[in-house]
């Protein structure tokens, strides 16, 4: 699919340049104000940048076709790049914890200065943060891709910390108060935390070959059941590599027809799924319907298997 290629693509350039521009100001502003919550949200920044270039690399290599080492393709690359993009998240939340606290325990909070200038710097970031989430979600609904989705999530969690410190800066200023600045730093670092974890596990969940979304199995599971020249279905399997869904599934037809007309139905019925699913890869078998299993077939308990059709 190059056109989602280009998409993914265009959303993880997007994301470096924004994540490189957001580092050089929010440093700026950290020099000028001194504010831990600056200083929270340039670490998530830098920490994006790290995270954004890796998700471009991913995307890149993803997107190359099979080959004869790929066979199924090179999608797994953006899950494991997803999950170590939790493990850099992680740790940036767990840095931005500690400061928040050390400096909510301490006697005497640092006082900030230059707030203006570091309020415009977050203006800056919130603004150029909802284009970049705008686009991705764009992209995500378009081709699946788990690093976009991933890259978005941490994304959209950086405005409620970019909120929190425009608010803490514009208290300094306005009333004298710094320590609303740590607490907005400790939410920060608690929102990264469990964004993390939402990445890590739907990332881990497709290294290990999880099935797709319910939802989307049982639709699959309804066009074949009704399927026209469809007899039933059986052994209907799933499961995810980065934004590429892989569907293996048997069906059973009429065995006194055409070796043409069988293939016809099969056929049919694939185009139908990827018209719904396009970023599905489908494999189809055809059984007769009626016939026993071998005695040499190994016994299991399928997946998922339709009533027969009478």
């Amino acid at each position: 699919m190059p056109d989602d290629n280009r998409l993914n693509l265009s959303a993880g350039l997007f994301s470096v340049s924004v994540a490189l521009l957001l580092v050089v100001a929010k440093l700026w502003a950290l020099g000028e104000t001194g504010a831990l919550s600056v200083a929270a949200s340039l670490a998530d920044s830098a920490m994006d940048l790290m995270v954004s270039l890796a998700g471009l690399v991913a995307i890149i290599y993803a997107a190359r076709p099979p080959d004869e080492d790929h066979a199924f393709g090179h999608t797994s690359a953006e899950d494991l790049t997803a999950l170590g993009q939790s493990l850099f998240i992680m740790v940036s939340a767990g840095v931005i914890g500690w400061a928040a606290v050390g400096r909510l325990l301490a006697d005497e909070p640092p006082a900030l200065a230059s707030e203006g200038r570091g309020m415009a710097v977050m203006m800056l970031a919130i603004v150029l943060t909802v284009g970049l989430v705008a686009w991705q979600r764009r992209v995500v609904r378009r081709t699946g891709s788990r690093v976009v989705a991933a890259d978005s999530l941490h994304y959209l969690s950086d405005l409620i910390p970019n909120i929190g410190a425009l608010l803490s800066l514009w208290a300094s200023a306005r009333f004298g108060v710094s320590y609303i600045d740590s607490v907005v730093a400790l939410g920060a670092a608690l929102m990264l935390a469990f964004g993390a974890l939402r990445i890590g596990k739907a990332a881990w969940d497709a290294l290990m070959d999880r099935r797709a979304d319910p939802r989307m199995v049982a639709r699959i599971a309804e066009m074949a059941a009704s399927w026209p020249g469809v007899h039933g279905y059986h052994d209907l399997k799933t499961r995810t590599a980065g934004s590429k869904v892989f569907i293996n599934l048997h069906i059973e037809l009429d065995g006194n027809q055409t070796l043409d007309e069988a293939h016809a139905i099969g056929a049919a019925l694939r185009r139908a799924i990827l018209k719904e699913f396009p970023q599905a890869d489908v494999i189809i078998h055809k059984d007769p319907v009626g016939v026993p299993p071998h005695p040499e077939d190994p016994t299991k308990n399928p997946p998922e298997r339709s009533p027969r059709r009478k």
